[in-house]
């Protein structure tokens, strides 16, 4: 079966964007290794942001501009707060706790609760009468379950080499967990904003 063009191109920015988004993990974790604010590298991030983004959006979008009214104005400061401040402060919060791996590994929930969000809103129909409304429903508790067991539960190193039965009771001591257990909540807090940030754009 040879894939349509427009699927090729859809599957390889995915792709591109699964790559990018990992790099970023591993970059971010390297600043914060590096001492960097982690209010700081917010602010950084986002004026970046601003200086590339703001050409496009003025001379791009500047004819299909709404009028600026309160109700808009209220809009984007909500959208501020989830999407920007608490979107990446607990994302770097719990970075700060965990390896880049289990922070990738959690934000993959994002769609997940993106659809439990939208299904309670009545955004998105679930039709459980068929395959694709129950094939939905199944990956949504499958990928929350999965995270919920990556919060909840970290087992000893599977290759460590010269530990000791010392050492080995060190790590399984309660303030790596809880660090780690900490890590996990901020992650599941940035999940959340960010799939609330998603919603807010379509109510």
């Amino acid at each position: 079966m040879v894939m349509a063009p427009e699927k090729l191109k859809l599957f390889m920015g995915v792709l591109a964007l699964q790559f990018l988004l990992a790099g970023f993990h591993i970059v971010t974790r390297a600043a914060l290794n590096m001492g960097i604010s982690k209010i700081v590298f917010i602010v950084y991030r986002n004026i970046i942001s601003l200086a590339l983004l703001a050409p496009f959006a003025y001379f791009l979008e500047k004819k299909d501009r709404p009028p600026l009214t309160f109700s808009l104005l209220v809009e984007f400061f909500l959208l501020a707060l989830c999407g920007i401040t608490a979107n990446q402060g607990f994302y770097l919060l719990g970075l700060y706790h965990l390896s880049p791996t289990y922070a990738s590994a959690i934000q993959n929930t994002v769609p997940a609760i993106t659809f439990a969000m939208a299904a309670v809103l009545r955004l998105e129909q679930v039709d459980l009468s068929r395959r694709h409304g129950v094939a939905k429903v199944v990956g949504m508790v499958v990928s929350i379950g999965g995270a919920t067991v990556i919060t909840l539960y970290k087992g000893l190193p599977l290759f460590h080499y010269n530990l000791t039965i010392k050492s080995l009771l060190t790590l399984s001591s309660s303030s790596p967990i809880l660090n780690w257990t900490l890590g996990c909540v901020f992650i599941l807090g940035h999940c959340l904003s960010w799939s609330g940030w998603m919603v807010l754009q379509l109510c």
